[in-house]
């Protein structure tokens, strides 16, 4: 059977539960593979840390700053066996140690500091009185704060973070897992608590994520299409959140890219709003007409169109395997966007099957989008097969896009 992106969108429609079946046939997930990455850390490197902290703290018997700070500068990494032993992330630890002491540790500054020493474990930290080695030697002072003090009480309906086999009774806790080990069943109950490779996988995120950035950019180079791709967090005039391209270039968008890739439901409709966001911004402060910024189709041939006027297109790529998902679910919410619409003819070609890109026509039938018309005939379709609510979830200016819905829509309904 083919996919919905080789069709037209009357035979999309017509048969909409094969088309879904055969998306979701398609789509697979590389969840037990991840790269690692520039700062992953080898066990030996990480067991080199611990053990230089178990040295300098006897054992754990004596856990302070002038014990654990020597070691931290001499081998950097016990920094990042430090931050293990709390269970925080970098932010959180930068929260607590500016809570704890007068020195004000940013999450930015935590999470650099982090990363320079996973990337080059072996290189000293600064000193000589650096902003960095004060920073530092703050956030030691308040880790050994933690771990002399263990995890306090709390009532039975709640569970307090340090309540760990390590750091539950401060450094007795310490010194019992060091001699004795941890039994399996609480290696594995905090692993369930925790998620095993959370941080790791938190870590490479951008990683993964520029697998499909890389293949547009390998597309647009090879056909010599100019374009600008953005840094992370990069800001620029115009836009509230940068998109990953632009064609040909930010003083002249005439093409923005958003590249999304998602393993979950959830998350691919967290993107789809996204793109609708780069979207509405393409009609901001224009009048009917053309839209400012116009998101064109990749066709076999490697040539570039404009999308008929007035229309403005976006795609979303879903990579997800191992849970139910309802055929008709996506149909009970509602996406409203102004003078934005999305045409059908878009064709992807056949080789980027496994991006698991779909028609943008498969948006009209999962979602409400389209003319004032289009969509009170969607949901005048939807009543009559039984479905009684529709959810409206804003992409901007949340009360006009509710105002303006409940006008053109829900009125007409009576």
């Amino acid at each position: 059977m083919p996919f919905p992106f080789e069709v037209g969108f009357d035979e999309v429609r017509s048969n909409l539960d094969g088309y879904v079946d055969a998306v979701f046939g398609c789509l697979e997930s590389e969840f037990l593979v991840m790269p690692k990455g520039k700062g992953f850390v080898e066990f030996p490197a990480f067991e080199a840390g611990y053990e230089s902290l178990k040295r300098a703290t006897g054992n754990f018997r004596e856990i302070t700053s002038a014990t654990v700070a020597p070691a931290v500068f001499e081998t950097p990494i016990s920094l990042i066996v430090l931050r293990c032993m709390l269970g925080f992330i970098p932010p959180e630890w930068a929260y607590f140690t500016s809570q704890y002491t007068d020195v004000k540790v940013t999450q930015n500054a935590a999470r650099t500091i982090d990363r320079n020493i996973r990337v080059s474990p072996d290189t000293p930290l600064p000193g000589n009185g650096s902003a960095t080695e004060r920073r530092v030697r703050a956030m030691i002072a308040a880790a050994c704060h933690i771990l002399q003090s263990g995890s306090p009480a709390v009532s039975s309906d709640r569970l307090h973070r340090f309540d760990k086999a390590d750091t539950t009774l401060g450094p007795d806790s310490l010194q019992s897992v060091a001699e004795l080990g941890v039994p399996h069943s609480m290696l594995l109950y905090e692993r369930f608590l925790g998620r095993p490779f959370a941080g790791h996988r938190d870590s490479i995120s951008e990683i993964v994520g520029n697998v499909v950035e890389n293949a547009i950019e390998d597309v647009l180079s090879r056909v010599g299409i100019s374009f600008r791709k953005t840094k992370r967090a990069e800001r620029l005039p115009g836009f509230d959140q940068a998109p990953d391209f632009i064609i040909p270039n930010e003083f002249n968008p005439q093409v923005v890219i958003e590249a999304k890739l998602t393993e979950d439901d959830g998350t691919a409709r967290d993107k789809v709003t996204r793109v609708q966001h780069l979207g509405s911004l393409s009609m901001t402060g224009q009048p009917p007409g053309p839209p400012k910024i116009r998101s064109d189709r990749l066709h076999r041939r490697s040539r570039i169109r404009r999308p008929p006027r007035g229309y403005a297109k976006a795609t979303a790529c879903n990579q997800r395997k191992g849970f139910h998902t309802s055929k008709h679910g996506p149909a009970c919410t509602a996406y409203a966007s102004r003078r934005v619409s999305f045409p059908i003819e878009l064709k992807i070609r056949r080789r980027h099957r496994q991006h698991c890109a779909a028609h943008v026509g498969y948006a009209r039938v999962t979602t409400l989008t389209g003319t004032k018309d289009e969509v009170l005939d969607a949901v005048r379709a939807m009543q009559k097969a039984g479905i009684k609510q529709v959810a409206v979830q804003p992409v901007t200016d949340a009360r006009q896009t509710i105002e303006s819905f409940a006008r053109a829509v829900i009125r007409r309904m009576k």
